[in-house]
């Protein structure tokens, strides 16, 4: 793809060229003399859009509503300010629907519908454009299109963050729920001339999913009322029960990832699971992999290779990686350098093995630094213990930063200071902290005061309770003959 612009002193101008053909055919071209958008489009050959079916063009403009929420929010504005934006947005949507069309002609001439993915790679690379030409004005230039705002409105001497505030503060409350949400709602809920829901309602109540469950997944993602039952939710299913997700688990699958049913099965997911497989990730595992993350197999190939790619960096073996990836796949969500790298940086300064840290407890890397890390760290350096003491802790058991500090972490300590251990002995075994305190250490602790017998602090807690009879057994006769 060939994207060109310029723009002049007293015009700004604007032009996107999209190479589809040796020939370089100019598929849109968009004009912004200082005040007014004009949009036109000249194809290859004879292609009319009304032939695209009704229900596709409303999936489509939700898949674009989606995106370009995901980019406005990467912009810097929050949910509330996106969604304002996005509900005066229409013919900024209809807009990019046009490109889709454009770019996709081929597509729609054979009659095969466009996955996620493809509408996402046809239109983020415009909106990057956009964005880079805009700047502080962009969300102006969306909610006013085809009217372009006057760049020279806003005071350039001021922070983004001022600019950015004034926008938002422009924009009027948005509805508890807009239009757009409740003609998708309508969908599955009115009745047709036969008295009964959609195909593909009904096919997903037989299939267990509760109608109230799918009108909840529809307000959070309004583009799955309008996914065809034969194109694209049937094969999607089959294809989960081919892989062994029981039939029982796919409503769950659904509800956290109703965009699986968007991605296309020879293009988009058989690929994706060609390739984790070829990392390693167990076949056998699937179903439960999806069941525990099923947005696995929605995310592109760049995002994946580079999650294994800073895994590979870290210092795991490939048969590490393989089973990071099928014990913990949801790591593939977090972003290498905003979260992977950041906390492995943070976990080194404390000296620990991050790769063994990965191998072991690969959701610690999904915590916040800030918020769960550092106050654990913090904690411990309080209660007198060192850095490498800490670093040591982690090292042996990775999991001890995934407890709440103040429901887990402090109850389980101060019991510990009542117990009579030397405090170097949570070094030796911090997976005390992985025990439940009422149902494991308290009493087994009772029993061994009870007793009177001296056991290491994994005698009391990691052994069997067969095992732990044995010891104490052994303990008291020793006791009693001395």
């Amino acid at each position: 793809m060939n994207l060109s612009y310029g723009v002049g002193v007293r015009d700004m101008v604007f032009s996107l060229r999209l190479s589809l053909n040796p020939q370089s055919v100019w598929l849109t071209q968009l004009s912004f003399p200082r005040r007014h958008f004009s949009c036109s489009a000249k194809y290859d050959g004879s292609f009319n859009l009304r032939v695209v079916p009704s229900n596709l063009l409303a999936a489509e403009k939700e898949e674009a509503k989606a995106l370009l929420t995901l980019f406005l929010k990467k912009q810097g504005l929050s949910n509330a300010a996106a969604s304002r934006t996005i509900n005066k947005s229409d013919l900024f949507i209809d807009h990019l629907i046009s490109r889709l069309h454009s770019i996709h002609k081929s597509r729609y001439l054979v009659g095969r519908e466009l996955t996620t993915l493809e509408i996402r790679e046809a239109l983020s690379p415009y909106l990057d454009v956009l964005a880079e030409e805009y700047g502080e004005i962009l969300i102006d230039v969306v909610e006013n299109f085809p009217s372009a705002p006057d760049k020279g409105r806003y005071d350039e001497s001021l922070p983004k963050a001022t600019v950015k505030e004034s926008l938002e503060t422009m924009s009027p409350p948005t509805a508890p729920l807009d239009s757009k949400k409740l003609k998708a709602l309508a969908r599955v809920s009115n009745l047709g001339p036969s008295g009964k829901l959609p195909p593909h309602i009904i096919y997903l109540v037989e299939l267990g999913m509760e109608l109230e469950t799918i009108k909840e997944v529809i307000r959070k993602f309004p583009a799955f009322a309008y996914y065809s039952l034969e194109g694209k939710i049937k094969p999607v299913v089959e294809f989960l029960i081919e892989l062994g997700v029981p039939k029982s688990d796919i409503p769950i699958i659904l509800t956290k990832r109703p965009q699986l049913c968007g991605i296309s099965l020879s293009e988009n997911l058989i690929p994706t699971m060609t390739f984790l497989e070829d990392l390693g990730v167990d076949k056998q595992q699937w179903a439960k992999v999806i069941y525990r993350f099923p947005a696995l197999l929605t995310y592109s190939r760049p995002k994946l290779t580079a999650t294994v790619d800073f895994l590979y960096e870290m210092g795991l073996s490939a048969e590490s990686v393989s089973k990071t990836l099928t014990r913990c796949p949801n790591i593939i969500s977090y972003s290498v350098e905003e979260k992977l790298r950041p906390t492995a940086e943070y976990f080194g300064s404390l000296g620990v093995d991050v790769a063994l840290l990965l191998a072991r407890a690969p959701q610690t890397f999904g915590l916040s630094i800030e918020a769960n890390l550092k106050p654990v760290t913090e904690f411990f350096l309080e209660m007198g213990y060192t850095i490498e003491d800490i670093g040591t802790m982690i090292s042996r058991y990775g999991a001890l930063y995934t407890f709440s500090l103040k429901e887990n972490v402090i109850p389980k300590w101060e019991f510990f200071l009542t117990m009579g251990y030397p405090r170097y002995e949570l070094v030796k075994f911090p997976q005390y902290f992985g025990y439940s305190l009422e149902e494991r250490i308290k009493p087994r602790y009772a029993i061994v005061k009870d007793r009177g017998v001296k056991l290491l602090l994994n005698q009391v807690l990691s052994l069997s309770d067969i095992e732990f009879h044995k010891v104490l057994k052994r303990k008291s006769e020793k006791l009693l003959s001395d």
